[in-house]
């Protein structure tokens, strides 16, 4: 009878036992399908439907005439336009090249111009012509477009910037899985050590992008590799400081603090003004902005506003470190204890880190 009753046992206890590797392989992919809805949310709700949003717009011109336009040109355009005036063509290519305002009218009853800085979006300039096309028509002339800020000609809609981000971004993250994952049993001062070598090595790479390879940069390269080592920076220390609390959750935190939120709000390809008020918001202070608007300024408008998105890249470097100083004080006070739960905590390392590179690589 203990014959029988022993293949009847093993019977049984086979569902069971195949239950939990597929709970396993379900719970893994949690982290996946989360990322595919908040990259469809994130893009989509960034870029498939872009509208301006009080794009700022001048009118040159004095007198009464110039105000009745600015003032029809509003009235027509209503919330989509921050309509204004100037007095001269001097004082709006000024304007341009501070990027206070994204396009402005010349009134002329023969060649009627449009001035526009496409370095600082093409997508702005575009909507800026389409907007005074009609004026001009309106009165029987072809309207004159005239460009003061131009792109170099081997980016000529100025979108490599926001591609670069895309690569130094990537660097960044998803080495942050393997410093976490596999450089678990590290101290954290060596794991920084690695951060600081990391983000050197993808800085040199985004320069060299920028520079040799693709020719975004005509000048200002170091500017350029400086603002990329920043950037880098600031995403491996808040990622190596939270891996420490987040573990096999880190990815999925990346993924939507610098890629989702990040890419979408950076006006590498619309500018705030063409997003709705969530995106635009995130414009002002997230750090693929800082990073973005940062180069653009260094290259083409002068180094205006520079320091402002200097800043904003180290304040999430000092973010960065004060996360991972405080994870350090964390793992320093957890040394201790007991040696069988330190050999569970690297089975689940090793199990974690299988699953954070074939996500996040």
């Amino acid at each position: 009878m203990t014959a029988t009753s022993a293949p009847a046992h093993k019977a049984s206890a086979g569902p069971a036992t195949a239950s939990g590797p597929l709970r396993h392989v379900l719970l893994h992919l949690v982290t996946p399908l989360l990322m595919c809805l908040g990259m469809g949310l994130a893009y989509m709700g960034a870029f498939v439907t872009p509208e301006p949003h009080d794009l700022p717009v001048a009118v040159v011109g004095s007198g009464e005439q110039t105000q009745a336009l600015a003032q029809t040109v509003k009235d027509k355009a209503g919330d989509a336009l921050d309509v204004r005036t100037v007095g001269s063509r001097a004082q709006a290519v000024d304007e341009l090249r501070s990027m206070d305002i994204s396009g402005a009218y010349i009134p002329d009853a023969r060649t009627p111009e449009v001035i526009v800085a496409t370095a600082g979006s093409d997508m702005s300039a575009m909507a800026v012509e389409k907007v005074f096309t009609p004026v001009a028509a309106g009165h029987g002339v072809p309207l004159k477009v005239t460009d003061v800020a131009a792109t170099v000609d081997d980016d000529p809609t100025g979108q490599g910037l926001f591609f670069l981000l895309v690569a130094v971004s990537i660097g960044s993250y998803a080495s942050v899985a393997a410093l976490g994952a596999a450089g678990a049993g590290m101290r954290m001062r060596a794991r920084a050590g690695l951060a600081v070598g990391v983000s050197f090595a993808v800085s040199l790479i985004g320069a060299a992008l920028a520079g040799p390879v693709f020719h975004l940069a005509h000048q200002g390269l170091w500017g350029v590799w400086a603002m990329a080592w920043l950037y880098s920076a600031g995403i491996l220390f808040i990622g190596v400081g939270l891996h420490t609390f987040l573990k096999r959750w880190t990815t999925l935190t990346m993924m939507i603090l610098f890629v989702m939120l990040n890419f979408t709000s950076s006006g590498g390809l619309f500018r705030p003004e063409l997003q709705n008020g969530f995106f635009g918001s995130l414009h002002a202070f997230w750090n693929g902005a800082g990073f973005v608007e940062g180069i653009r300024s260094h290259l083409y408008f002068g180094g205006h506003a520079l320091g402002g998105h200097v800043w904003t890249l180290a304040v999430w470097l000092l973010a960065g470190l004060l996360i991972t100083a405080i994870a350090a004080l964390w793992e320093r006070g957890r040394r201790h204890e007991p040696s069988a739960k330190s050999a569970k905590s690297a089975e689940a390392a090793a199990s974690e880190e299988e699953m954070e590179e074939s996500v996040a690589v």
